[in-house]
């Protein structure tokens, strides 16, 4: 009986992505179906980085395909292509990095820097090309975080290589001055070495930057969003109210220079006793789920309190690479996919499609 290629698309197009809820037939994301007799071949072209997911998704697309009557043997070849997408108007974009994701909250204690390593590091888990930018030149925690204590190289004189630890790029001002040396710097210069970090950095193929975003919403935080060519920014908050006020301010600021909001993380949202296991809603509960619903915004995921991830990232070891099979883990692992897939639904940038125009004199 021979397999008509119809009924196979069919039966694959009943496969959805957990992630974004559509099947990989509708977006073309199933590409090269071969059908020989009774074997049947196909490629599937992911958006984003999903190594920890591609044997389950393997799984369900044979299964679908052997749904169909005469399929013996089936071939899935998964790849991740990531592309890059549209930031705000008018903003030079950065060479070497596809997408730009911006990791920030209205005030600082929430976790940011936490919560923005362990998405570095979780992308870079999944399969992607990850850098990592400490934007907070006040007060620098990547290098701690990121277990990296050396000065960048400069193979030129004129640029920055960035520094490599756990797989990921990391650029900081940390790595240049002192831990104990106070940046004591008025806005506007902190403004000019934070884009200095930004640009003259050799970034390598980058698939996202994430960008460790300095707490509040003051001038540098603004210019920050207005000159940086963003993707997406993702808000980090605590279920206290006092840390979802300063949250909607930090909502607010990325809206009203066009930066999209990926999602919210809801840090420290509960603490599970290690002796006896009773959970406590330290800073109250459920209060970034509320804002996110308030706000129309994607609930990307809750993390607990606790002293397990703070003591990792303090030693250099953050819990995506120190404790990769821990529950914490996981949920750093399912929100840097959720954020990627989410990207990879925006629109995509075309400039570098565009032909270059010169003028040249007549002679």
């Amino acid at each position: 009986m021979a397999i008509k290629e119809e009924d196979l698309l069919a039966a694959l197009a009943s496969v959805c992505d957990p992630v974004t809820g559509k099947d990989y037939v509708s977006p073309r994301a199933l590409r090269n179906l071969r059908i020989d007799g009774g074997q049947v071949a196909f490629d599937v072209e992911l958006g984003y980085p999903a190594r920890s997911q591609e044997a389950a998704l393997r799984a369900a697309l044979d299964a679908a395909a052997r749904t169909v009557p005469g399929v013996q043997a089936v071939q899935v070849d998964i790849a991740t292509k990531v592309v890059a997408h549209a930031v705000q108007r008018g903003v030079q974009l950065l060479p070497g990095v596809k997408n730009i994701v911006a990791v920030a909250s209205g005030k600082g204690g929430v976790g940011k820097s936490t919560t923005a390593a362990n998405l570095a590091l979780a992308l870079a888990a999944e399969g992607a090309t990850v850098g990592l930018l400490d934007a907070d030149i006040y007060g620098p925690s990547q290098p701690m975080m990121m277990g990296i204590d050396r000065k960048p190289d400069s193979l030129d004189g004129k640029s920055m290589e960035p520094l490599v630890n756990h797989g990921v790029q990391v650029m900081s001002i940390g790595f240049m001055v002192s831990a104990d040396q106070a940046m004591i710097w008025r806005g506007p210069m902190a403004t000019q070495a934070l884009e200095q970090l930004l640009r003259q950095t050799n970034w390598k193929d980058v698939d996202y930057l994430v960008v460790d975003m300095p707490p509040g919403t003051g001038d540098i935080q603004l210019t920050l969003s207005q000159r940086v060519p963003i993707t997406g920014a993702v808000i980090v908050t605590t279920p206290q109210d006092i840390a979802l006020i300063d949250a909607r301010k930090g909502i607010n600021m990325f809206e009203k220079v066009g930066v999209p909001i990926l999602g919210l993380v809801e840090n420290m949202a509960v603490h599970v006793c290690s002796n006896c296991g009773h959970a406590e809603h330290i800073f109250g509960e459920g209060g970034g789920r509320r804002l996110a619903q308030e706000q129309g915004m994607h609930y990307l995921g809750a993390l607990p309190l606790d002293l397990k991830i703070r003591q990792q990232a303090d030693s250099g070891q953050p819990t995506v690479v120190a404790d990769p099979q821990s529950e914490a883990a996981g949920i750093y692992r399912q929100v840097a996919r959720d954020v990627a897939a989410r990207i990879a639904l925006q629109s995509k940038d075309f400039s570098a499609k565009f032909p270059t125009i010169t003028v040249s004199k007549n002679t």
